[in-house]
């Protein structure tokens, strides 16, 4: 179980970086990814911001993980998962389709949700 759950977490935080990477190199790609395409008059900064956010995210979960341990590491999964949580509402509220609210979104906190809990049970 242990190398299941250092796997998820590294495999998840690795993923945040990339997204936030994504963000930061070609926000609008991404932001169509993320299921709330960018109005061709939108600010792009705030697209920085998530990129920004995301990769802070993933930097500090894997440093957690490499310097603190696993149950700290569990910790920061189950807080994090808000962003996901949050990213679900999101997509719903401003004309993103259900099936990337539950389907991307809901789906990644659930899998953030289980990393913790592995974590946890380390």
């Amino acid at each position: 179980m242990t190398v299941t759950a250092y796997t998820l977490a590294v495999v998840l935080d690795l993923f945040v970086l990339f997204i936030g990477g994504r963000f930061l190199l070609r926000p609008r790609p991404a932001a169509a990814g993320y299921g709330v395409p960018v109005k061709a008059d939108g600010d792009p900064a705030y697209l920085s911001v998530k990129g920004l956010r995301d990769l802070t995210c993933g930097v500090l979960g894997l440093a957690l993980l490499a310097f603190a341990g696993a149950r700290a590491e569990a910790w920061f999964m189950l807080a994090v998962a808000i962003v996901p949580l949050g990213d679900t509402l999101v997509v719903l509220r401003h004309g993103g389709t259900r099936a990337v609210a539950f389907g991307i979104h809901f789906a990644t906190a659930v899998t953030v949700l289980i990393s913790a809990a592995l974590l946890f049970a380390v």
